[in-house]
């Protein structure tokens, strides 16, 4: 393992309860959370200026540092909005991506030009795509390049408060808010109590101390998949549980690997683990010596996996897709909003 993993998985633990890390970090946080507190009152004052995109904004995001399960949320509620007679578009700040400037995503793109989360949104939702550093010249992009747009969803940026935004969706998972403590003594970007329009959980089920740990009322959220298909040809298909008997290999680089795992489990696999860090670029490959007759990947994962020559063609792997499964209310409810907020 390498320095940076152990961090990483050392505070992902310390943040978990108040033990002797996070209470000699907490000091720290004292500090991060009035810097931060101050920057959004900031820009809610109108001291300093947000931008103002002519369409309604809808910011996707989390407080909890690392992954929720953002990019399936923002996939549903692109869907959602299709159904509901919207046009939307999607920004992203595309994680890992080389330069500043807006780039539009297409099906082919590059993921070191455009982030593996934007690509993988534009073959899943299949609407239009931009990235940018900033997400208010990747929206006005956006809009030049497709003036039909009608909506705007910004995946993660909740704390991006230099785009102006008409709602806010806040996500959490089964960790909750952890020990509640902010960075660095816990896993919180920002107090449990901010603001927000909807709060949902991606979690099995939501108990009475979840809910009122993440407050705001919240909507389950969860993901669902069962089949698998092989990255070289995906009209080759199978279910999960085909695959008992096998020697199988499960591997994610995403923010919370173990909720892929959990899914497997859940179909009834046995398998090896292979965490890898969030955004992991494979540029090295980590299947060169696995033991394995099939390898189980996220499809974030394949969406890199797939443009390298060394993986492409690899006939051990294969893609889980997930979906994400929510309560039609929530689209409802965010719908109404966007209609009561009619484009400038």
């Amino acid at each position: 393992m390498s320095k940076n993993n152990f961090l990483e998985s050392t505070l992902t633990r310390a943040w978990l309860r108040r033990g002797p890390l996070a209470c000699a970090l907490w000091p720290l946080s004292l500090l991060f959370r009035m810097l931060a507190g101050l920057r959004a009152g900031l820009y809610r004052a109108g001291v300093v200026k947000a931008g103002r995109l002519p369409v309604p904004v809808i910011v996707v995001g989390n407080i909890f540092i690392g992954g929720t399960g953002k990019t399936p949320l923002t996939i549903w509620l692109a869907q959602a909005l299709v159904q509901a007679g919207f046009k939307p578009g999607v920004i992203s700040r595309g994680h890992g991506a080389e330069g500043e400037a807006p780039r539009a995503v297409t099906l082919d793109s590059d993921t070191r030009e455009v982030g593996d989360e934007p690509l993988l949104i534009a073959r899943r939702a299949g609407v239009p795509v931009v990235v940018a550093r900033e997400r208010f010249e990747a929206g006005r992009a956006l809009l030049d390049l497709h003036p039909e747009v009608d909506v705007l969803i910004t995946d993660d940026g909740l704390q991006h408060y230099a785009l102006a935004r008409d709602i806010e969706v806040l996500l959490f998972d089964g960790r909750g808010v952890g020990n509640g403590w902010l960075l660095p003594a816990g896993p919180l970007r920002e107090a449990p109590s901010r603001r927000r329009d909807f709060t949902l959980v991606n979690a099995p089920e939501i108990t009475p101390a979840l809910a009122a740990a993440v407050g705001g009322s919240p909507y389950r959220m969860q993901l669902v998949g069962d089949t698998a298909e092989q990255m070289r040809d995906s009209g080759q298909r199978r279910p999960l549980a085909s695959f008992a008997g096998q020697r199988v290999l499960a591997a994610a680089g995403i923010g919370n690997p173990g909720r892929f795992f959990a899914l497997l489990r859940g179909a009834g696999l046995r398998f090896a683990e292979l965490p890898l860090p969030d955004h992991y670029d494979f540029r090295e490959n980590p299947f060169a010596s696995a033991d394995a007759d099939v390898i189980l990947i996220t499809e974030k994962d394949a969406v890199k996996c797939g443009q390298l020559e060394n993986l492409k063609d690899d006939p051990r792997l294969w893609v889980v897709p997930v979906t994400a499964r929510i309560d039609a209310a929530l689209a409802e409810h965010i719908v109404e909003k966007c209609r009561g907020r009619s484009p400038a």
